[in-house]
């Protein structure tokens, strides 16, 4: 099997995957565990995904309960050495056989870190997986409404508390719903695009999602709706961009993005840096934000935007993972202080 790069770079290795071939958008994660939450985050939709960590498949693939999306989202997997044998209390068969059977392509014996510094000089680029020995046309998935492949078609309610929180599904993991799923909450998961007219609800969170966020006009409508009903509301990552969006800021992509579980993150008022997990190839132009608007969080290595929040009004959001799930759970706060600020 060989991956092609758009700039003419080819890497070979050998098949451990299904034997089909794939065009995506190649990009790198820096995690050193948390394969099986990763390859299902719906934010990996249309992606080739390298796992910069040598030694991938060692701990298996557990029970789909334990999945961020019922599925393998990325397009293909890239790594420098599989581990056909595993060991792991949970495991219950072989990353192989999980990615044969769900029919997406693999490689290893890569130089990955050749292929990541790669990807750091020229930026993340368009690539293929092919097993025929010819390349074939490469695709590029930002292209794509992402956000409508993944997203719901229905509506789905978890909990019965009496605080109801809309919860705007562009992709979002498994874990946002445990995070948020309370005694004292209901969680009405929508569409990415669903009309809220006749919904009762007390706050309003917007998740995680792949792709270009301008793409997602109906979700940013949404919230300008909410943002004029004085509803609270809190995004994550794609959410954050959203938001950003709505309240009248702009977007760009990252030449390579942030994606595994040691991004630190710094808070602006306390000045505290957290350790995050991250996921995303875009980020909010932070001199954009209009008035009355601030940074929340910065990215301690490029300085990038991590968070946005409004000076008055309870609107909020992070461009990391505070869910974790891979990764550390510094920032698990902020769920419990937004579901404690619909209390009062």
């Amino acid at each position: 099997m060989k991956l092609y790069l758009k700039d003419g770079t080819v890497f070979e290795g050998e098949s451990f995957g299904a034997d089909v071939s794939a065009a995506g958008e190649v990009v790198f994660n820096t995690g050193m565990t948390g394969y099986v939450e990763t390859l299902t985050d719906p934010s990996y939709a249309g992606q080739i995904l390298v796992c910069t960590y040598p030694l991938i498949g060692n701990y298996g693939v557990p029970a789909p309960d334990t999945f961020e999306s019922p599925k393998i989202q990325v397009a293909g997997l890239v790594v420098a050495q599989y581990s056909p044998e595993y060991s792991h209390h949970d495991a219950q068969r072989s990353l192989a056989s999980w990615l044969k059977a769900s029919g997406i392509p693999a490689i290893t014996g890569i130089d990955t870190r050749a292929l990541t510094k790669r990807l750091r000089e020229r930026g993340v680029m368009l690539g293929q997986l092919a097993n025929s020995g010819k390349r074939g046309t490469f695709t590029d998935p930002n292209k794509e409404d992402l956000v409508a492949r993944v997203s719901p078609k229905k509506k789905k309610v978890y909990g019965g508390g009496p605080i109801k929180i809309v919860a705007i599904d562009c992709g979002m993991k498994e874990n946002i719903v445990r995070s948020l799923t309370r005694p004292e909450t209901t969680v009405i998961r929508v569409p990415w695009n669903y009309d809220l007219t006749n919904e009762k609800y007390d706050a309003l969170f917007i998740s995680n999602g792949p792709g270009d966020p301008t793409k997602c006009t109906a979700t940013i409508e949404t919230i300008k709706k909410a943002m004029a009903e004085k509803k609270p509301i809190l995004g994550i990552c794609l959410g954050n961009q959203l938001l950003a969006l709505a309240a009248g800021a702009k977007t760009y992509k990252l030449k390579y993005g942030h994606r595994g579980q040691n991004q630190p993150c710094v808070e602006a008022k306390t000045g505290r840096c957290y350790l995050t997990s991250q996921n995303h190839g875009y980020a909010v132009h932070a001199k954009s934000l209009p008035a009355g608007w601030e940074k929340w969080f910065t990215n301690a290595n490029d300085g990038s935007n991590e968070g946005i929040r409004h000076r008055s009004k309870p609107w909020r959001s992070v461009q990391f993972h505070p869910e974790a799930s891979p990764g550390p759970t510094d920032t698990t706060w902020i769920f419990n202080e937004f579901i404690a600020s619909l209390k009062k």
